[in-house]
């Protein structure tokens, strides 16, 4: 028989870290992993409208180091050291910058706020970006910045933000889509 996706031990509200630490749903942890994952799910979205095979590539990389980060969170604190948590390295966030690095060569130079949109697949791609900059609001209340490995994460997301602005702008110059710069009324 197979294996039951339900368990119906959340059926109150609580949920359990990773270590076996029982917590409400509501608990800042929770939403945190959560909205990873919610990323995660856009970033999977980007993944299939983006049409360039590296592209592609490298979102499921970010997916996979997504799932690194919510590891990570969904792990109670107190005994995340005793058990056998994947862990991010700053690799991962120097391969976020030269891909960074790479499509903003192709890129005009930004001298002006632009309109996200023009196209669906920039759209969702902004999408994602709005919420890894929750998710990082998320963590930072979080965890503790002053720690090596917590501060790994956020440095992780906050470029994974620039990252998808990035990858937003050169998607729609490869799609011919001309950014539409932001107009202040003043």
């Amino acid at each position: 028989m197979a294996a039951r996706i339900y368990t119906k031990t959340g059926d109150r509200g609580t949920t359990s870290l990773i270590g076996g630490t029982k917590v409400l749903k509501s608990h800042e942890r929770i939403e945190a992993y959560g909205t990873i994952d919610e990323l995660n799910a856009y970033i999977g979205l980007c993944r299939d409208l983006v049409d360039q095979p590296a592209l592609k590539s490298v979102l499921k990389e970010i997916q996979d180091r997504l799932f690194t980060i919510g590891s990570s969170l969904a792990c109670d604190p107190e005994k995340e050291a005793k058990l056998r948590i994947p862990d991010l390295k700053e690799s991962d966030v120097l391969f976020l910058e030269n891909e960074m690095d790479t499509l903003d060569e192709s890129l005009p130079v930004l001298q002006y706020f632009i309109l996200p949109g023009g196209h669906p697949t920039v759209s969702n791609i902004h999408i994602a970006r709005c919420v890894c900059r929750r998710s990082e609001r998320l963590i930072v209340k979080l965890i503790h910045p002053d720690e090596e490995h917590d501060n790994l994460i956020i440095k992780y997301i906050n470029r994974l933000s620039d990252y998808l602005f990035v990858l937003g702008r050169y998607v729609g110059v490869q799609l011919g889509i001309e950014e539409q710069q932001w107009h202040p009324r003043v």
